[in-house]
């Protein structure tokens, strides 16, 4: 089975729905009010891990995808549907480098990567009324999403990895111990591509990769060979196939060298995986000869088990690698689960000691919420057009610090025999040794930055202005310039985000013209809002 190990894929997230502009209209309720409802976010794009996948062919045939753009908002203050969140499966052992160059590494079923943020919602007019605008004419629009390209490589989790130099014999060896036909022939370079076969072993199934010809110089990257290299990263096993009868009759001792120094340079860590070396062509020599290449090689490489193989004859095949290997709602509350014997150190200063199950510690409230505009009528007031918003909730960094819970403690001096003490008190069950670089999943978090808040003025002309920033850029982005409502209401953002004092630095006079994000617009913020 040929393995497609790279792609480019091109993903969209969903567009944020607009916001809607609509009053209340119902007999006997005058002067309803604004009631346009918020548009919905766009839809994300996630890779997610699949065992179910074998390799990224599928992805040579489409290779744009597009998540589902939010609903509008409508009247009756309905909220526009969230954007459908777009799944982009790909096999284990996949590396994925997102549209911000983070990578994530996959290998896991059920591992999920966010690659692409679905653009928000924009606001409906029932946001901006005020004492003073009680009728706004405008609402926000959605924004778009994340886009761009993001590169997917695959390193093949394989338990057994076959490796040598071009022509050594990798395809035959595989071909014999599994049902693959990779392509065999008598010339190098035979095989461009992982190929990949499965053995039976026992109760289990081995997966076996026949890892493309390797040359001198593969570690930096001669002939391909961070790409072949890439996939001996994830085996747990190698198995060096040795050539006996070399067509260049060179040494084999050295082309032995030769591939075990570009594994060593690729990643230090191959050089302590476990190792079987293959003597392969056994039948291109006399039998007597080919049995004392073996011993030979175990006297040289003791930590290695070594056999020689025909293609043709079988001979000496070799044991199998063994493997080790959802008024509002109140807020969802986060549990953060600790092992008995945790002391916690909250925001204030205060310790938590859970030493028994169930129990629970406070330490982060969560942020009251605002109050309707019900709580704000008076007999003057008989219409309050505003509410409260809701405050942040506490946030911040703790100590967790694990104190063992034992009946019995051992202690001493270094060297006097605790662990000896131990292991005739409690009989300890052999835990079979890790292979290198094995070893479960860690777990992480990812703190993604906030938005950027800078901008920049820049003067162009006589009577004209440039401003330029992302944050600005977007917040224009959501509304119609054409619309003086909205516009009068930017300017007032404007005005709060220090632009305009900016402006005003830099020469800046009323009815003097600003580009902000390619649209030039007239700006007079003395006008009244």
């Amino acid at each position: 089975m040929a393995v497609h190990d790279r792609a480019k894929v091109y993903v969209q997230a969903g567009r944020g729905g607009d916001g809607c502009v609509s009053f209340r209209r119902e007999a006997h309720v005058p002067r309803g009010g604004p009631d346009g409802g918020d548009g919905g976010r766009g839809g994300d794009v996630v890779v997610v891990c699949d065992d179910s996948l074998r390799d990224l062919q599928a992805f040579h045939r489409s290779a744009h995808f597009r998540a589902g753009r939010g609903g509008h908002g409508q009247g009756a203050l309905r909220h526009g549907a969230r954007g459908e969140t777009l799944e982009v499966r790909v096999p284990p052992g996949t590396e994925v480098t997102g549209l911000d160059g983070a990578r994530h590494d996959l290998v896991a079923p059920g591992q999920r990567a966010l690659v692409a943020r679905g653009g928000p919602g924009g606001r409906g007019n029932k946001h901006f009324a005020t004492p003073v605008r009680q009728a706004p004419r405008f609402a926000e629009r959605g924004l778009p999403g994340e886009e761009g390209w993001i590169d997917l490589r695959l390193r093949l989790l394989a338990d057994v990895g076959l490796v040598g130099l071009p022509n050594a014999g990798k395809s035959s060896l595989l071909a014999r111990l599994t049902r693959a036909r990779p392509k065999v022939a008598d010339y190098p370079f035979t095989t461009l591509e992982p190929v990949l076969g499965t053995l039976e072993a026992g109760d289990r199934q081995l997966i076996v990769a026949d890892i493309p010809g390797l040359i001198e110089g593969a570690s930096h990257g001669a002939g391909l060979g961070h790409d072949f290299l890439a996939h001996v990263e994830r085996t747990r096993v190698l198995v060096h196939v040795l050539d006996l009868a070399p067509v260049d009759c060179a040494d084999p001792v050295d082309h032995h060298a030769t591939v075990e120094r570009e594994l060593e340079l690729h990643e230090p860590r191959l050089a302590a995986l476990p190792r079987v070396l293959a003597l392969s062509k056994a039948d291109l020599v006399p039998p007597a000869q080919a049995a004392e290449a073996a011993v030979d090689w175990r006297e040289r490489l003791r930590d290695l088990q070594a056999f020689h193989r025909s293609a043709h004859f079988r001979a000496g095949r070799g044991g199998h690698g063994q493997g080790a290997l959802r008024h509002g709602a109140r807020g969802e509350t986060l549990e953060v689960r600790v092992p008995p014997g945790t002391e916690v150190t909250g925001l204030d200063g205060a310790r938590h000691d859970l030493v028994a199950p169930g129990q629970r510690a406070l330490v982060a409230r969560g942020g009251p919420g605002g109050r309707g505009n019900k709580h704000f009528a008076t007999p003057v007031r008989q219409a309050p057009r505003f509410a409260e918003r809701g405050l942040p909730g506490e946030e911040g960094w703790i100590d967790l610090r694990l104190r063992l819970l034992a009946d019995v403690g051992l202690v001493g001096l270094p060297n006097a025999g605790k662990s000896t003490l131990l292991a005739r008190l409690v009989p300890m069950e052999p835990t079979a040794e890790p292979l290198p670089g094995e070893g479960d999943l860690a777990e992480h978090r990812v703190f993604r930055p906030a938005a950027e808040r800078g901008w920049e003025v820049e003067r162009r002309g006589q009577g004209g202005f440039r401003v330029s920033g992302p944050g600005v850029e977007r917040l224009v982005a959501r509304y119609d310039l054409g619309n003086p409502e909205a516009l009068a209401h930017l300017e007032g953002r404007l005005r709060g985000l220090g632009v305009i004092a900016a402006l005003e630095e830099a020469g800046f006079r009323p009815g003097d013209d600003v580009e902000i994000a390619g649209v030039e617009f007239e700006l007079d913020p003395s006008a009244p809002l």
